[in-house]
């Protein structure tokens, strides 16, 4: 495969990109002009303030980084609609530093399906998914179609797990339930049925990081990113895994712009790791999962 990816206007050099973020949000459609709201509850979990979703690509110029990105689609439960043509354009404008990861609501069914093969006519790479606020268990069987039709398109799945930012420290949690987050059974379940979908789990899971660790260290078709979670506070579980006997099981994602890529890479410079595991971590493992190493 080639070592560079072409574009309209330039070229990436892989050889260059130091850092891969597998997690970062950009805001599209109807969600666009809500995100307030969201600033607010992750400045609340954070304590920092956002980058601008616009200056994602300047974001990751300036880190010598490559980072997915993409949007959430849960209409149903909020009335809200996003663009993956928005997402699949700012990635193709971006000149290969961003790939474009789409999403579907699952409760619209063969809607759902539709779009997932129309991602896929637009370049996406994978399909995001977050089970908490689309209201939604994933393991369910009325969803395994979605499963199914990703696995033959060969699109990375990624699923939020553990707590999420949003509506934290609202009343009632702004209405969102978290055991939606519970990877197990869920992501278990989907790993075992689908053996060929390559899965994501984002966020390292808490509070139930020890059944991620543990699905992920049982199925070789899961991996976890780091995302949303500082760094300095990674469970010690996750942290001794990541650093012995499943390096290449862990992906550097921000979670940007709720979390800032370069405060969690400053904190995680402070972690005492292996230099190999900070390699697979930050950059190698994301490149070997979506296809851009040799």
């Amino acid at each position: 495969m080639s070592r560079t990816e072409s574009s309209s206007s330039t070229q990436i050099d892989y050889s260059q990109i130091e850092i891969f973020d597998v997690h970062a949000h950009v805001h599209t459609g109807d969600r666009a002009k809500e995100s307030q709201q969201r600033n607010e509850d992750a400045k609340r979990l954070f304590g920092t303030q956002n980058e601008a979703p616009k200056d994602v690509v300047e974001v990751y110029e300036g880190l010598k980084a490559m980072a997915v990105i993409f949007d959430v689609d849960s209409e149903t439960t909020t009335g809200l609609r996003i663009s993956n043509d928005e997402v699949a354009g700012l990635a193709q404008r971006s000149g290969g530093r961003l790939l474009a990861f789409g999403s579907v609501d699952p409760h619209k069914g063969d809607e759902a399906l539709a779009e997932i093969e129309r991602c896929k006519t637009l370049g996406m790479r994978g399909m995001k998914f977050q089970p908490i606020t689309q209201r939604f268990s994933p393991g369910k069987k009325r969803f395994y179609p979605i499963w199914e039709l990703c696995q033959n398109l060969g699109m990375v799945v990624i699923f939020h797990t553990g707590v999420t930012a949003i509506g934290n420290g609202a009343p009632g949690g702004r209405g969102l339930h978290l055991k939606y987050g519970q990877p197990f059974p869920a992501i278990d379940d989907i790993a075992a049925e689908f053996p060929n979908l390559q899965i994501i789990a984002a966020h390292p899971g808490w509070p139930w990081h020890e059944e991620l660790v543990a699905i992920a260290r049982h199925k070789g078709n899961v991996h976890i990113d780091l995302s949303g979670w500082s760094p300095k506070y990674l469970p010690e579980t996750t942290v001794r895994y990541m650093n012995s006997v499943m390096p290449e099981k862990f992906l550097f994602g921000s979670d940007f712009p709720l979390f800032p890529p370069k405060r969690w890479l400053e904190e995680f410079a402070q972690l005492n790791l292996k230099d190999e595991v900070r390699g697979k971590v930050l950059r190698d493992n994301a490149f070997k999962l979506l296809g851009l190493a040799e």
